[in-house]
């Protein structure tokens, strides 16, 4: 990863010997639902930045809410990490320290630092003030140390329910910074926990956990986006007060990932997958990690992306059309070609042997030599794609129409003579004929067609579901409506069931990927494809319209 303002902090680091020569950091997602692009570029920016110091990246779950919380979301999240090819130093939960945090919520009771607050809620809320209004302090605020640790233990032991006392900070109600208005640290709640099942029926809040997670792993680096900024001096104040570490970690912001057309609000994505918008958390038109791999994106594209975009520490918003480029750039030159028939039209070559089937031979790709050619089956019928031909062409259209001869890529030329319709006024048959001479695509004559239009045998072939993706909502349009519910793009999913694939495509798997002539790169449904019915996601179309920034 290029250097940025986090690589410089941490080089100045090394040369201070602030930590000695140990570079730490840790992914630290909470296992509450699926990670999206906007993860993948965190997850990139921690990893890479450990191993570009030779240092340690630990994977850590901040499991300390077990209402949301599934095992489902662990799998997912370990799944996202190895597929963009990194692996963690160690796996560890926020619940392996739940005994160190009691132990440090006490040891700020004890220092005058902490109280129990009888307050609900709401009540926490009103007395907290706003932006402009100093907050009020809690009527509780001033218990003795001694009932502070009797009511707290008392928390511990089960003696009250849920939201009927919570731990606070001791800080400052007149703080400009509303994070540090006696922020709530411990809360009540009778639940069990993946990981420590019934002992606890306390848990500590995010802001308190994060600081003394990092600090007991040795973290260097906690590297965070940049909604938890204000948050820092909170972060800051817990490892002081608590006083247990000598080289305590530091928080550093960057700017998180935010891009156009694309929802990354987990809320959102949750309640799309509840109310059956998308199929599943790895829908295809998903953000989601798992969605983009089923849609066919590579690892590769996705880190050169994040690289692409680089470290900033304001916000701003990246076109998904870079992505886009991105998947392309790697795609371009590692997938084979192949023939596809979207909307088939039977072409019958009315002057061809009607038992003869002969090979022609294509490039696998024609920007790589290397990757070989293949054997294509061609006989008397074919199919072509709708769009390629009409009864009534306007101007420049060159593919076929009545009279007028094109070429069947990498086969021979043929001219329309003449097309069946039914009685819907639908083509169903175009009758050709070929010139034995054109072979190969090109007429000993020299004469010059301007059309070249992609085929597949009507003899032999493989039917094929493809589904056309575009973004799930429109930024153009509006990602909202006036209720605040997503407005969704009712042209997001397209599926064509009635498709020809070259008959050399039979035995593709899961997450093979292709570039279909004239159409765009494709990939092999993971989850509904089979042997028997072979399901295509478009991964990304073949027009880009991203530009490369000018030289000049």
């Amino acid at each position: 990863m290029a250097d940025n303002f986090i690589h410089d902090i941490i080089e100045k680091d090394l040369e201070t010997k602030k930590y000695g020569d140990k570079v730490c950091t840790r992914f630290p997602p909470e296992p509450n639902g699926y990670l999206h692009i906007g993860h993948a570029k965190s997850i990139c920016l921690n990893f890479s930045t450990a191993a570009k110091y030779g240092g340690k990246c630990n994977l850590r779950y901040d499991d300390t809410n077990p209402v949301k919380e599934d095992v489902e979301y662990v799998d997912s999240i370990e799944e996202d990490v190895r597929w963009l090819g990194f692996q963690w130093d160690k796996r560890l939960w926020a619940s392996d320290y739940f005994d160190t945090m009691y132990e440090a919520a006490v040891e700020l009771i004890k220092k005058g630092k902490a109280f129990v607050c009888d307050l609900n809620g709401d009540e926490i809320k009103e007395y907290r003030g706003t932006l402009k209004e100093p907050g009020k302090e809690s009527p509780y605020r001033n218990r003795s140390v001694e009932e502070n640790l009797r009511l707290f233990e008392e928390m511990k032991e089960g003696k009250y329910k849920d939201g009927e006392k919570v731990l606070r900070a001791k800080i400052d109600m007149a703080s400009p910074n509303i994070n540090m208005r006696d922020p709530i640290i411990y809360r009540i709640a009778h639940v069990s926990h993946h990981n420590t099942k019934d002992k606890w029926c306390i848990y500590p809040m995010y802001d308190f956990a994060h600081p003394i997670e990092d600090a007991i792993e040795g973290i260097t680096h906690s590297i965070c986006t940049l909604e938890f900024e204000d948050h820092r001096p909170l972060y800051d104040w817990v490892l002081k007060e608590v006083g247990w570490w000598s080289a305590p970690p530091q928080q550093i912001e960057f700017a998180r990932l935010n891009l156009t057309n694309t929802v990354m609000s987990k809320r959102y994505l949750k309640a799309m997958v509840e109310e059956g918008v998308v199929e599943g958390w790895d829908d295809p038109r998903m953000p989601t990690i798992a969605g983009i791999r089923r849609r066919g994106y590579t690892p590769e594209a996705v880190r050169n992306f994040c690289e692409a975009i680089g470290v900033a520490k304001a916000n701003s918003t990246v076109d998904i059309s870079l992505l886009e480029h991105c998947v392309r750039e790697d795609l371009k030159e590692k997938v084979e070609s192949r023939n596809v028939v979207f909307d088939p039209v039977k072409v019958i070559i009315t002057n061809y042997p009607e038992d003869k089937t002969e090979l022609c031979e294509i490039e696998n790709n024609v920007q790589v030599p290397e990757m070989g050619t293949r054997q294509v089956s061609f006989s008397r019928e074919l199919w072509i794609d709708g769009a390629d031909f009409m009864e009534e062409p306007p101007k420049k259209y060159f593919r076929l129409f009545p009279g007028n001869e094109v070429r069947l890529m990498n086969a021979y030329f043929v001219t329309c003579n003449s097309f069946v319709k039914d009685e819907n006024g639908k083509v169903t048959e175009i009758h050709c004929t070929y010139d034995p001479a054109s072979r190969g695509g090109n007429s000993p004559d020299g004469r010059k067609v301007k059309g070249t239009i992609q085929w597949v045998s009507a003899e032999k072939n493989v039917k094929a579901e493809i589904r056309l993706y575009e973004n799930i909502v429109d930024e153009e349009k509006g990602v909202y409506n006036e209720d605040g519910s997503l407005n969704l793009n009712p042209n997001s999913l397209t599926v064509l069931k009635d498709c020809y694939v070259e008959e050399n495509l039979a035995d593709a798997k899961a997450y093979d990927s292709f570039q279909f002539v004239r159409q765009g790169f494709f990939c092999v449904d993971a989850k509904d494809s089979t042997p028997e019915h072979l399901v295509f996601n478009r991964i990304v179309s073949l027009k880009s319209s991203f530009k490369l920034p000018s030289n000049n």
